[in-house]
């Protein structure tokens, strides 16, 4: 009896032996599928990380430079060396000087006008008025300054734009030759220079003929006049005082991952550190920052963060609050309120670095925080 009852007690603790075998064994295993998993993601987060920073080293030379920034893109595999490539690059102009989309479009070699053929070709212009199309096109770069540039962009603009309207006009040349009259009647009714405004007479007056000879329809004419005096052309803006300068050649950039002051989540964030400032962005290819944090009365230390590896931290040092401004949910500039931020980067190796470079640009020296809030409206406005 007591051999029945023993036996059976005993089969029972190996067939639990076994269960929790079976169950170490399986966690051993989700344990190294998890790490290959994050050794996978960190290796493609690298590579990642790798291609954003070389798009946006090369967005920032296109801006400096326009043919070294394309040969740039081409040479990382970034764009493809075919002009239909760079005409869709520069149309999405994401982070890119208007102004060096023009100088670029507007060079007069084989490869850069067939990219301007692509680049109008990009555009639709299907039952647009002239006016509307002359909106659209001139909006989507700066025309140079030189007439022979400008010449050939109209010249390409007036062919797709009959291409797309055909009937509008007898021949490409009318509507190339009206574009113009059309541009220089927006700068006549709206340079302050300009003190003898044009009426809707001079404007007739003055394309008379050009429509292989004959009148264009008057009110034609007199629509695109009532058109431009109520609304000048949107002209883009030179982009040279923009803070593309100051992030071309930074000490150190890289994603980082912010702490959240209020509410502690994490934000991955494009850090630029250049001029004794940390500048943060949400995507490598804006043009102003989210975020500025000057480097002065504070210091860098290592942290431990149960919720992300390699953290680091800046903390304020003889005040409360670290000087330091960013821009809220409505594009407002505040100041910030941090006594503490916290970083995380993707190895131990990326941390240190980070540390190492903050620690040499580390001032005592008064900042004024009003510099840089200037010079971020002066970036978005």
């Amino acid at each position: 009896m007591h051999m029945c009852c023993i036996v059976p007690g005993y089969e029972r603790n190996a067939l639990d032996d076994d269960d929790d075998d079976e169950e170490e064994q399986l966690k051993d295993e989700i344990t190294e599928v998890t790490a290959e998993m994050e050794r996978l993601e960190a290796q493609d987060e690298c590579k990642s990380n790798t291609k954003a920073k070389q798009l946006s080293t090369g967005k920032k030379k296109f801006n400096m430079d326009p043919k070294k920034g394309i040969e740039y893109l081409i040479e990382h595999g970034l764009l493809k060396d075919t002009p239909e490539d760079v005409a869709q690059f520069l149309y999405k102009g994401e982070g890119l000087n208007k102004t060096a989309i023009g100088d670029y479009l507007g060079e007069r070699n084989d490869f850069n006008i067939k990219v301007l053929d692509a680049f109008v070709e990009l555009h639709d212009f299907t039952d647009l008025i002239l006016v509307q199309a002359l909106r659209q096109f001139l909006w989507s770069f700066r025309l140079p300054g030189e007439a022979q540039k400008i010449d050939r962009m109209m010249e390409k603009f007036a062919q797709r734009y009959c291409q797309l309207n055909p009937g509008v006009f007898s021949n490409t040349d009318t509507c190339y030759v009206l574009s113009f009259a059309i541009i220089m009647l927006n700068t006549s009714l709206h340079n302050p220079s300009v003190k003898e405004k044009p009426t809707v007479e001079t404007f007739i007056t003055m394309n008379r003929g050009i429509n292989n000879g004959g009148d264009l329809p008057r009110e034609l004419l007199e629509g695109l006049y009532d058109s431009i005096k109520q609304e000048p052309f949107k002209i883009p803006e030179d982009d040279g005082n923009d803070l593309m300068h100051t992030f071309f050649n930074p000490d150190r950039e890289g994603w980082l991952w912010k702490q959240g002051g209020r509410y502690k989540s994490w934000k991955r964030r494009w850090f630029i550190l250049n001029d004794k400032c940390l500048y943060y962005f949400e995507y490598t290819t804006d043009k102003e920052p989210r975020g500025i944090i000057p480097l002065e009365n504070v210091q860098v230390r290592d942290v431990q963060d149960r919720n992300k590896p390699n953290c680091f931290e800046l903390f304020s040092v003889g005040s409360d609050v670290i000087k330091a401004c960013k821009t809220d949910s409505e594009g407002k500039v505040v100041e910030g309120k941090h006594t503490v931020y916290r970083m995380s980067a993707a190895t131990p190796e990326e941390k240190d670095e980070w540390m190492k470079s903050i620690r040499k640009s580390l001032v005592n020296q008064s900042v004024y925080l009003s510099k840089f809030i200037l010079d971020i409206n002066k970036a978005k406005y």
